[in-house]
């Protein structure tokens, strides 16, 4: 957010961005003036489906297996957060193979692959709402970032919303990083929710 604030020669503060983290998990995050308003639960499986989380649920499926008999806690949590999303439908948690098997013509995985986008399109659409429509910029950054599909076909469900930044990669190290600096040299508040 703050490196897509330098680019706009803005300060973060000043702006609204709705933020896709796409990793192993895929968080959609709205920030208002500075503050992530409202962002998914991404670590337990909410939202989008993702290279190995489920996403969002029918609960009452999802209640009816927890209450089967059949499976333990962990063995549930498991199905949701390790072995969800791509793992479930195709076996395998790296994208980069998805997008090559959809490439080279396996239409299940262009399916899964297109699905997976369009959650994402749509879990973004619904911040815009939490934004009332006044959003700067729509930033998509994780490793997923890097597969040129799915950006696309987020990009083109979106683009109607606010410019779309792609910052492709794992850079939550550097972000809490640049942060913490900012905080020690007095140029960042340091927030408390």
């Amino acid at each position: 957010a703050r490196t897509h604030a330098h680019f706009l020669d803005k300060a973060y503060e000043e702006l609204n961005l709705i933020i896709a983290h796409m990793g192993g998990g895929i968080s959609i995050a709205a920030h208002r003036k500075g503050k992530v308003i409202d962002v998914n639960q991404a670590l337990d499986g909410e939202g989008p489906f993702s290279p190995e989380r489920s996403g969002t649920l029918p609960s009452g499926d999802l209640a009816k297996l927890c209450f089967s008999g059949d499976y333990t806690l962990d063995e549930v949590k498991k199905m949701i957060t390790g072995e969800g999303g791509l793992v479930a439908y195709l076996g395998t948690n790296d994208a980069y193979m998805v997008e090559m098997m959809a490439e080279e013509g396996n239409e299940k995985a262009k399916m899964i692959q297109e699905a997976m986008a369009y959650q994402v399109g749509k879990e973004i659409g619904a911040m815009s709402a939490v934004l009332k429509g006044n959003v700067d910029a729509i930033i998509l950054t994780g490793g997923l970032a890097h597969n040129n599909t799915v950006v696309e076909y987020v990009r083109i469900m979106v683009a109607h919303i606010a410019r779309v930044a792609i910052y492709p990669g794992e850079d939550e190290m550097k972000s809490l990083a640049m942060n913490a600096l900012g905080v020690m040299r007095g140029e960042v508040e340091c927030k408390v929710y």
